[in-house]
């Protein structure tokens, strides 16, 4: 079995990887800047988990050593939306929730991505009930749909190629606005957005205060 070269590259390689590979021959990388920012794009994905239900597990076993995400340079999930450019949802949106996953999105910088993972959170699923979002793009717009209950590994793994394929398309204008992307069914007249639900009601702290010597490493409010 002989090696491979990147004279003789492999054709079951993927377009975008063949064309990745010539690019690099010789050693010297020619083409234009936005060309290399949507290529640093699509390997360094940042995903932001927004896990609702069991659709969540499998999105745990993506990232774990069985299908190892870090191939496709995405498995660096953070809980800081103010970092992350991919929003996987994954499992049942309630109405309750769609102001939370609002606000998520919402603090996400530009460039972002949002994949819906699951039947769920596609088209609200079995629960075609009054307290659940008949599908996210509802209410956020939605880039890849991926369905099943729940949907395998791999199939979350397609989906984050094909954010790839779509960050690659995609042209750098720093100076300029990001056109519209995704499909968002709030900027369709016979649907319009999703009212959410934000009563702005604050929390509050309720308790009794702890004395300042009481033999505990709680401080604050308690509620016992």
């Amino acid at each position: 079995m002989g090696v491979r070269t990147l004279d003789q590259p492999d054709q079951e390689l993927d377009r975008q990887t063949r064309e990745d590979l010539q690019m690099v021959k010789g050693g010297v990388i020619f083409g234009s800047l936005s060309k290399l920012v949507d290529m640093a794009r699509k390997n360094s994905l940042w995903p932001m988990p927004f896990g609702l239900s069991c659709c969540a597990i499998e999105m745990m076993a993506m990232v774990a050593s069985r299908y190892d995400l870090a191939r496709f340079g995405a498995e660096a999930m953070r809980f800081t939306p103010r970092q992350c450019d991919l929003m996987i949802v994954a499992g049942t949106l309630t109405k309750k929730m769609a102001y939370a996953a609002k606000r998520i999105y919402d603090q996400m910088p530009e460039p972002k991505w949002v994949i819906a993972m699951g039947v769920c959170t596609t088209t609200g699923g079995m629960f075609n009930a009054y307290s659940v979002v008949q599908g996210i793009d509802h209410v956020i717009p939605v880039d890849v749909y991926v369905p099943g209950c729940p949907p395998r590994p791999e199939a979350v793994i397609y989906a984050v190629m094909k954010i790839q394929d779509q960050v690659m398309k995609e042209k750098w204008a720093p100076l300029g606005k990001r056109p519209h992307h995704g499909h968002y069914r709030g900027r369709d007249p016979r649907y319009g957005a999703l009212p959410l639900l934000d009563t702005g009601v604050k929390a509050e702290v309720k308790g009794y205060q702890e004395e300042p010597g009481s033999p505990t490493w709680r401080k604050g409010y308690y509620t016992g």
